[in-house]
């Protein structure tokens, strides 16, 4: 069992997000639905970005990324 490319992205973007701004990762990483495919293991709610929101982002917006 491995991580798809897509997997691995999607937790680039939530380390990155979380380094930004200085939040934990962990309950983003927990969140995460993962699923078998034929590229390997899939994440089902990956984290979003936002292009137009120059707001902070809260430890709510971390955890609805989860959702």
């Amino acid at each position: 069992m491995h991580l798809s490319n897509q997997a691995l992205g999607a937790i680039m973007l939530a380390l990155q997000e979380s380094l930004l701004n200085e939040m934990d990762i962990v309950p983003i990483l927990k969140g995460f639905e993962l699923q078998q495919s034929d590229d390997g293991l899939v994440i089902k709610n990956p984290p979003t970005v936002r292009f137009t929101d120059n707001s902070a982002v809260t430890e709510k917006d971390l955890a609805n990324m989860v959702k």
